[in-house]
């Protein structure tokens, strides 16, 4: 009863009580039962007057009982430890030191831990070095491994200006890299984060057993009282001679009943029932996270396995998001004349020598003079048009000063400009077509009109300049930018579709590029939206979720009310925080193939989950009734103490079922052709299986108690500890 104490108390002392609370509830009943009756016989033994009466008494009963559980616990409690193990992999990534510079001339050395390193410090990365936090590449170069952030098993070329993720494993190169983001701030300590919130987290069918746990304990303490009062008038009712042999071989007829109570009462047990979810959930979203996929929580996983269709937005989910200026074309001087159509690679300095349409500018001064406009702009063709004008114009071109600079939302930019070659100034107006056109009916000339329908039907976006003309605005170039899709955007595709879903994409590009886009990586054309806004693609995902749930996958801010009007949002890592924080599930390969391997692992949690389940409804459904003594007239029944030990066997096993979730790998469909997972051999499991049973019968013969689940500190750091 000592030993039982702790498990005595908690039924009184709790405020909110959960699944393992009731079968605190039910164990104190049944071992209470148990003793306090033998504790009567053996009282009524001493004061009864013939010499040859034994009573029947359960001291071994309650005994055998408190044994079994607190062996169960305890091999409960070490595999539920190993399924955040996952987790404590992740922590341990931080390590527990950082060298950083300490003087302006970066001389001077300081190794600090890494909880001190700060925003803007200068930190040295030698081979093998773990990277402390997040930053970017100040000097140097060299391959690093974040195969344990993004599960890319391929090493990162690093050079100056590149982001590198802490936590990551630096190869043979040394680099220095400014800190951007430290502490809790960094992707790691993110990552771990979403990880633990969704390990806590409660998937909807965790509330079938949560009702189930409701109604259980008052449920199994009435089938408990039925069996013993059935039992008694069944015993003195019936011919001695005719009742099952369990009732001719004791001494009383009372204590058979009570024997069948108590192993009701210990055998109707709801804990497997309560860990079928959380486990499946925290073994299943730390594969997830060793893998580059981050599943923010149990409604996700439930609803992933259940979707119809999937929408993909196209600017850097489909495609790489990274675009380059692949051509020109120069209006010219005949409204109605061929333009002057040139590579990106074909404009120098020889072919920026002649004037634009206007008669008075030079193309040299024209590019120089967009290079600079685009440069204040935050937009990304801006960017990739600001690069290229740069460039191109950095030996023939004159030097741009901007005067003024007005950004109009969703049409383009506006500045005025003057030129180091010349005194007037310069006008231009850079943007769609009916912005650079505003005077003129917003009509392109008809050689840039149709320039831009031939490099729309191969997916390209275009932009137009205008220079002021008198009073009006004078489109004289087009600029041709290209986005390729991902080479493995059409192979994901393709599994999607071969596993049922039907795949759309959404963009806010033009009706020509997006069916262009669409059609290099095979999304049907009746399954394309163009020329989206962000409400828009909130609407259209809200509106296709009455057909089935819908899968929303994204990366920008312009994304995010469709992530977070789907059924399920995905995000890529490499969008925008918002995206991110709007999404249900991250992933940090920022690949397609990616989603594939999510749905695929959701599905396979949430099987574990229903196997949990109808494991712990088919133990307790026999179990129960074996108890009762259903099978007394065939001579079986369940003495308490296997009562007990198949109490503790059956929420073992269900932990021991979830963590089957390690062996989880990427389906074939998630990876390119050619790439291989090297899984696991049989023997290299049974052998790992193995040391872990050893290590656990090693510390409990020596008594030592360890702390389950994972430690807060790196590795590093509890070694110092």
């Amino acid at each position: 009863m000592l030993v039982d104490n702790p498990l005595q108390q908690s039924p009184f002392t709790m405020n909110n009580p959960d699944i393992s609370e009731f079968f605190n509830l039910e164990l104190m009943l049944g071992t209470s039962a148990a003793y306090f009756y033998s504790l009567g016989a053996m009282f009524f033994a001493m004061f009864n007057p013939e010499p040859e009466f034994m009573p029947l008494v359960f001291f071994d009963t309650s005994t055998m009982l408190i044994m079994f559980v607190s062996l169960g616990r305890y091999l409960e409690n070490s595999a539920k430890g190993k399924t955040s193990s996952a987790l404590t992999d992740l922590m341990s990534l931080a390590p527990s030191m950082a060298t950083i510079y300490t003087d302006p001339a970066y001389t001077v050395e300081k190794r600090i831990p890494t909880e001190l390193v700060q925003v803007g410090d200068i930190v040295k990365i030698v081979p093998g070095d773990k990277v402390p936090a997040d930053g970017t590449v100040l000097r140097g170069s060299s391959s690093v491994d974040e195969s344990a952030i993004t599960g890319e098993p391929v090493p990162v070329l690093k050079q100056i200006g590149d982001s590198v993720i802490g936590g990551t494993v630096n190869s043979l190169g040394t680099f220095d890299m400014t800190v951007t983001r430290a502490g809790k701030d960094t992707a790691l300590a993110q990552i771990v984060k979403l990880v633990e919130d969704a390990q806590t987290s409660k998937a909807p069918i965790q509330a079938f057993a949560d009702r189930v746990a409701g109604y259980f304990v008052p449920t199994v303490i009435t089938l408990a009282v039925v069996t013993f009062v059935g039992w008694m008038i069944i015993s003195n009712l019936m011919n001695p001679t005719a009742l099952p042999p369990m009732f001719r071989h004791h001494a009383s007829k009372l204590a058979v009943c009570l024997q069948l109570c108590i192993s009701v009462v210990v055998v109707a047990c709801p804990c497997a029932l309560g860990l079928s979810t959380p486990t499946a959930i925290m073994v299943g979203t730390g594969m997830g996270a060793k893998n580059g996929i981050l599943i923010k929580g149990g409604r996700a996983l439930e609803a992933s396995r259940s979707l119809t269709r999937v929408v993909l937005d196209k600017t850097g989910t489909v495609t790489e998001g990274k675009l380059t200026v692949v051509g020109v074309a120069w209006v010219a001087s005949d409204e109605f004349g061929e333009p002057e159509v040139q590579e990106a690679a074909d404009v120098n300095a020889r072919t920026l020598a002649s004037t634009t349409a206007d008669g008075t500018t030079s193309r040299a001064a024209l590019v120089a003079m967009v290079a600079a406009t685009e440069a204040r702009s935050e937009h990304p063709l801006a960017k990739a048009v600001a690069t290229w004008g740069k460039t191109v114009s950095s030996t023939s071109g004159p030097e741009a000063v901007i005067d003024t600079f007005e950004s109009v939302t969703g049409q383009g930019v506006t500045a005025t400009i003057t030129l180091s070659d010349s005194t007037p100034k310069h006008t231009v107006w850079i943007g769609s077509a009916r912005f650079v056109s505003e005077y003129n009916d917003g009509q392109l000339p008809t050689s840039l009109a149709n320039f831009e329908l031939k490099e729309a039907s191969q997916g390209r976006t275009l932009i137009f300049v205008a220079v002021a003309s008198g009073s009006r605005r004078l489109p004289v170039l087009a600029i041709s930018l290209s986005d390729a899709p991902k080479k493995s955007s059409v192979h994901a595709i393709r599994a999607l579709q071969a596993m049922g879903i039907e795949v759309n994409m959404m963009t806010g590009d033009g009706k020509e590029t997006a069916l262009a886009v669409a059609k290099q990586v095979g999304i049907p054309p009746e399954g394309v939206w163009a020329s989206m806004s962000p409400k828009g693609k909130a609407t259209v995902v809200t509106e296709l979720m009455e057909k089935g749930n819908v899968a929303m996958v994204g990366d920008g801010i312009n994304d995010s009310p469709a992530l977070v009007a789907a059924t399920v949002g995905i995000a890529l890592s490499s969008g925008t925080s918002v995206a991110i924080e709007a999404a249900d599930i991250v992933l940090m390969r920022s690949d397609l193939l990616d989603v594939v391997a999510a749905l695929d692992l959701s599905t396979s949690i949430f099987a574990t989950i229903r196997r949990n389940l109808v494991w712990a409804c088919i133990y307790n459904v026999l179990g129960i009734p074996l108890a009762m003594g259903f099978f007394l007239p065939l001579g079986l029944h369940l003495h308490p103490m296997m009562a007990g030990a198949m109490m503790a066997f059956s929420s073992v096993s269900v932990v021991t079922s979830s963590l089957l979730l390690k062996w989880w790998v990427r389906p074939q469909s998630s990876l390119m052709p050619g790439e291989v997972i090297v899984r696991e051999t049989l023997y290299d499991s049974a052998r790992n299986a193995a040391g872990d049973v050893w290590e656990s019968v090693r510390r409990l013969v020596r008594g030592r108690v360890s702390r389950e689940g994972y430690n807060q500190l790196p590795v590093e750091m509890q070694e110092s500890v």
